[in-house]
């Protein structure tokens, strides 16, 4: 006994070999979709820590408790938005607190997350991204501060 051919459309392909086509591109698309979505969410998270971290750091009177500050909150903003960064650098630039009062400075923060595209379904080995953003805040410029 004969089976039937399997169903065909217009152009004469099987619809199986347009399945095998199409589910592995669209599955492709999903993960490039995916990672788009984690560069951008560790791209806003890492802006908004350096900048919430710059800000923190020029509330405090001296060098040493700004960069403690400021490293505090980019840490906290970093792990309470669950980036997930492998590694992370911090870098304060307190060197404003040297300038005398009555002078303008200003204190700034660069913050970098090392990202993983590790868990995602993409072709090849994704790795990881390196997201970094630095922010400047102003010192009080009347306020008073020692290095």
């Amino acid at each position: 006994m004969r089976h039937p051919p399997p169903p065909r459309d217009e152009r004469g392909m099987s619809m199986s070999v347009e399945l095998v086509i199409v589910v592995p591109v669209l599955i492709v698309l999903l993960g490039v979709v995916a990672g788009g979505g984690r560069y951008w969410h560790a791209r806003t998270t890492v802006e908004r820590a350096a900048a919430s971290a710059a800000r923190a750091a020029t509330l405090q009177r001296s060098a040493s408790a700004a960069e403690a500050a400021a490293r505090l909150v980019a840490t906290t903003e970093l792990d309470g938005a669950g980036v997930g960064c492998g590694s992370r650098d911090v870098a304060v630039d307190t060197s404003g607190f040297a300038v005398p009062v009555g002078r303008p400075a200003t204190v700034t923060v660069a913050v970098a997350c090392h990202v993983s595209f590790g868990g995602l379904i993409v072709p090849g080995r994704p790795g990881t991204i390196v997201v970094a953003h630095s922010a400047s805040s102003v010192l009080d410029r009347y306020r008073g501060r020692h290095a």
